[in-house]
């Protein structure tokens, strides 16, 4: 069998090039972006490899000895709580050999021992002990390779870039957004991971625009007020921040979408409306769990952040929806959702699991169905991109943010 050789990265960086100039404004990417292999590296690289990621929340290791893992195109990172009750990022690569050390999603383990050639480190990382190594052996040059890491509100970030962006704004950013709900003392109630038979910029553009929620999610839609001429919206969204305000809360929105260029990491916060007599996303709009933070009433409304490039977090007063999409392969992606509540409340006591999640659980698998159906169209030989409608303002901003990354 030949085996074709893989295309040099200039080769890949000029097919890229010349992909994107040919893009009209306004509209869905070009093919090879949504399906070739030249794309899929480039977004990896340019993408994924520059930006900050959500790798999870906190309370994932919530004591010593705790871990998870954050696993995206190939890497896989170990997310470990340290003796000092630190939490620190390192390489799932064992310094021997190139042995992933930890296996499962998530654990707990006082040394992180290499299930190869027995390689034991300590929980910052450093390298404990190697059987039968000489003993000019320097173990000091052996630990772990560290990742860069950020906690706010209790959400866990990583870098994967050796110099990552500037976190500065988005920290300010998100603890302003999200600290009145009381995420950093949350815990996770439940985690979801949706494989999905299409590219993550298709999973992505879909999640940024409203104009599929009637025809694809009635349940969505009859809670949430998005799909409304602008000055209802407006109306609707001025009375939602009268009741924030009355409850004592400021909660603002930011706009904060900015390419890498300029050394930041991006982050877009805003806030919506619900419809009158609706107080959060559970069935009918009911509560679903006790109220979060700061908030003693509802206040008819949600909180979204967009960050940077494919993360997305939703606030409710008594829940919070965290949204990952993860790129696997130039046709296949994951939508992974973590809920939360908060940190004293009992499952089957104080909420119900199924309540809880049965929003975003019936949307995401609409979601799922309806964008691997528009993977399969986007394949075809007839495909070419098509204009978005004004009522996808969202999606314009974030497909022109993705080319100005990898033209």
């Amino acid at each position: 069998m030949t085996v074709e050789p893989k295309p040099h990265l200039s080769e890949t960086t000029d097919f890229i090039a010349q992909i994107v100039a040919q893009q009209p404004p306004a509209h869905s990417l070009q093919q090879a972006l949504y399906n070739s292999q030249q794309a899929f590296e480039r977004d990896v690289e340019k993408v994924f490899f520059k930006y900050w990621l959500l790798a999870g929340h906190e309370s994932s290791a919530a004591d010593v000895g705790d871990y998870f893992l954050f696993e995206m195109a190939g890497e896989s990172i170990i997310i470990v709580r340290g003796q000092d009750s630190q939490l620190r990022a390192f390489a799932n690569v064992c310094r021997h050999r190139g042995s992933h050390i930890c296996k499962n999603q998530q654990g707990h383990a006082t040394v992180l021992v290499c299930p190869y050639h027995a390689w034991a480190y300590n929980l910052d990382g450093t390298l404990r002990s190697a059987r039968y190594m000489p003993k000019d052996f320097d173990k000091s040059a052996h630990g772990l390779k560290a990742v860069k890491l950020e906690v706010v509100e209790g959400l866990v970030f990583v870098s994967l870039s050796e110099h990552p962006l500037n976190f500065d704004i988005a920290r300010k950013t998100v603890s302003e957004a999200f600290k009145a709900y009381g995420w950093a003392k949350a815990k996770v109630a439940h985690r979801q991971t949706y494989p999905v038979t299409a590219n993550w910029k298709l999973a992505v553009e879909n999640y940024l625009e409203c104009y599929h929620c009637t025809p694809s999610h009635p349940e969505y839609s009859k809670l949430h007020a998005l799909e409304q001429p602008l000055d209802q919206i407006e109306v609707l969204n001025a009375a939602m921040e009268a009741q924030t305000l009355a409850l004592g809360l400021d909660i603002r929105s930011f706009d904060h979408r900015v390419a890498s260029k300029t050394g930041d990491q991006s982050v877009f916060v805003f806030r919506y409306a619900l419809y009158e007599g609706v107080k959060t996303g559970g069935p009918e709009g009911q509560p679903v769990a006790p109220l979060m933070g700061e908030f003693t009433q509802y206040d008819g409304g949600v909180t979204s952040a967009h960050f940077a490039p494919s993360s997305f977090f939703i606030a409710y007063p008594d829940h919070g929806v965290i949204y990952r999409f993860i790129p696997v392969d130039a046709h296949n992606s994951a939508m992974e959702l973590i809920w939360l509540v908060r940190n004293d409340a009992v499952e089957g006591t104080d909420y119900d699991l199924e309540k809880l999640t049965w929003l975003w659980t019936v949307t995401t698998e609409a979601d799922k169905r309806i964008t691997e159906a528009n993977q399969k169209g986007v394949n075809s030989r007839f495909y070419q991109p098509g204009p978005y409608a004004p009522v996808e303002p969202n999606a314009i901003n974030w497909v022109a943010w993705y080319l100005g990354e990898v033209g």
